[in-house]
């Protein structure tokens, strides 16, 4: 286990202030973007269409104000830099979202922690925060992860899944938090989970994901590429075997791409702002539940990614380092690794891999929850139905309630 001390470090607020001359040196490169051709009536078959590539860097270019979005990111999100001292990799300075509720009787904490980009939180933030009688509130702690956002890469080869978890642990005792409990989906899902490995139950109290994966059933009924239909399942969690398998043989290869060759591919999304729009923009229809982009979103999200701290190459380090980091004949899909705190899952019945909630049976699952419509960012495209999750997980009732033992959460009776 990585040592437990965190390194003492002053934290500093931040504001996103970018400077002028990379906004101007954006819209140099935007008007020398040369385009592809496009097949007659391709669609989506293809990849991202001609024509929404050209609605959305027409945006980019003459309609978007990244100094407005700026402004509005600040203003709803408090955000901060600590330097978190990890082992063997020095010291990361971290960039996060720190928000406490307005009570003071609620010591109760919420640690979320998403694919890396701390916009995820945004839409949470504020239902979490809000203190009630009828249902526990959270302090909320929203990193960006290294390498993505605003929070300083890794310098060095093999910085994978116990080096993100112990960032996110140390910056919980750095900021306080001695007992917390966690959220996450994407990479959050499998980060939380080693937390809860590496650091439960003595500080790590419980976590809550919306991707539960587990990966020995999944090898068996998926990548053996089983005739679904014939199997005994609801219509529904046939569908979600079909969505898994759809997005295993059809929808992964980005993740093969970055898993594999992250630099390579980090030279054409580190030159080219049209092709990192199309390389984010693609994942973000593909994996939500039609949710309804708005073109400044989208531009929002892709502009973060490129003017992030190091740039767009080293978010996609992430992948290279966990698949090699597993031996030799195993991935994320064979190597299950076993916690011993209360855990509960939603299920978005989009998500990239969703399965019967009948295989996740365990002593510690103590909260299911199964939704109509949602995708893979959850926090993003149903922000009520996560909440509420969370609510009823850790309130009164709850498998998770009064886990963290300061309080329970709720705000007290005048």
């Amino acid at each position: 286990m990585p040592p437990l001390t965190p390194t003492i470090s002053r934290e500093t607020p931040f504001k996103i202030d970018l400077p002028d001359s990379q906004l101007s040196y954006l819209q140099k490169k935007l008007s020398l973007t040369t385009l592809p051709d496009e097949l007659p009536e391709s669609g989506l078959d293809y990849g991202v269409p001609l024509s929404d590539m050209q609605r959305l860097l027409a945006r980019w270019s003459e309609g978007y104000d990244w100094r407005k979005h700026e402004a509005e990111l600040n203003a709803d999100l408090p955000q901060f830099t600590r330097g978190i001292d990890v082992a063997g990799f020095g010291t990361l300075e971290i960039h996060y979202v720190h928000k406490k509720s307005i009570t003071n009787t609620l010591k109760q904490v919420l640690a979320f922690s998403g694919p890396g980009l701390f916009i995820e939180v945004r839409k949470i933030l504020p239902l979490l925060v809000e203190t009630s009688k009828d249902h526990p509130s959270f302090h909320v702690v929203a990193l960006s992860l290294p390498g993505y956002g605003f929070s300083e890469a890794p310098r060095n080869k093999g910085f994978s899944l116990a080096q993100y978890a112990e960032v996110g642990h140390k910056l919980m005792l750095a900021l306080g938090y001695d007992e917390y409990v966690t959220q996450g989906g994407d990479w959050g899902s499998l980060i939380t989970r080693k937390m809860a490995s590496l650091y439960g139950p003595k500080y790590h109290k419980a976590w809550h994901t919306n991707l539960p994966i587990r990966p020995l059933l999944f090898l068996s009924h998926i990548i053996s590429s089983l005739p679904i239909p014939f199997l005994e399942y609801t219509p529904r969690e046939k569908s979600g075997l079909e969505n898994t398998l759809r997005y295993y043989t059809q929808g992964s290869a980005y993740f093969a791409v970055q898993s594999k060759e992250p630099q390579t591919l980090g030279y054409s999304l580190a030159d080219s702002p049209s092709g990192l729009l199309a390389w984010i923009y693609d994942k973000l229809r593909r994996v939500s539940d039609n949710y309804p982009w708005d073109d400044d979103e989208v531009l929002t999200w892709v502009s973060l990614h490129l003017f992030s701290r190091a740039g767009p190459t080293a978010a996609l380090r992430i992948y290279y380092e966990v698949v090699r980091s597993f031996p030799e004949g195993s991935s994320i899909l064979t190597m299950e690794e076993r916690t011993s705190i209360p855990v509960g899952h939603s299920y978005f019945p989009k998500e990239i891999i969703s399965l019967p909630s009948r295989w996740f049976s365990s002593p510690y699952l103590v909260f299911e929850s199964q939704h109509e419509s949602g995708g893979h960012f959850a926090a993003y495209e149903k922000p009520v139905e996560l909440v509420d999750d969370l609510r009823k997980m850790f309130g009164r009732g709850g498998g998770a309630f009064n886990v963290v033992s300061s309080s329970d959460g709720y705000l007290s009776p005048s």
